[in-house]
């Protein structure tokens, strides 16, 4: 074993080494899904329920491959998320000639938990913004697509041989928008 090996096996090496890219980006999110989750919880949404129903009510209707590409989930995350939104009677399918896919639109009672989240989801919103500031957020954004167009385009595709591939809206703009 040489010096270098010993500094790795030791630690000394440790604290010259980056933070891992992956692991700081999870813990950012864990961190503003949270913040998100806990303002939003008088409307009964989870920010990941918010951004997938604001999603359907921009569009009217939306199904699970437009789902799947704006917000880059993959696909059993996503049909996890929709299933409980139908069973709490937050969103129901919609009859489409092609059998295979599935569309899906607000009810009432996802109109009124929208409206209801959306003054919450703008307050939170204006709290991170403020706090990180416009233009440093506009930088973050442009840095944030320009990974994952590199993580799209690096990542091996899945046993489907499908990956999820960036979209437009998700390439330099937000997200999602309430």
């Amino acid at each position: 074993m040489n010096g270098r090996d010993a500094r790795l096996t030791n630690g000394q090496d440790r604290e010259r080494r980056p933070p891992c890219v992956c692991n700081t980006l999870r813990m950012v999110s864990r961190a503003v899904t949270q913040l998100y989750d806990d303002v939003l919880r008088p409307s009964g949404l989870r920010v990941t329920q918010f951004s997938i129903l604001t999603i359907i009510a921009h569009r009217g209707e939306a199904n699970l491959k437009q789902l799947e590409a704006t917000l880059a989930v993959d696909q059993t995350t996503l049909t996890r998320s929709l299933n409980l939104l139908e069973r709490d009677r937050v969103i129901e399918r919609v009859p489409h000639p092609d059998g295979r896919i599935k569309a899906m639109r607000l009810t009432s009672k996802g109109r009124r938990a929208l409206e209801t989240a959306r003054p919450l989801w703008a307050r939170v919103q204006h709290t991170v913004l403020r706090e990180l500031g416009t233009t440093a957020w506009a930088d973050v954004q442009r840095r944030l697509a320009h990974l994952l167009r590199v993580a799209v385009k690096k990542r091996r595709p899945s046993r489907g041989g499908r990956r999820v591939q960036p979209s437009p809206a998700r390439s330099g703009r937000a997200l999602v928008a309430g």
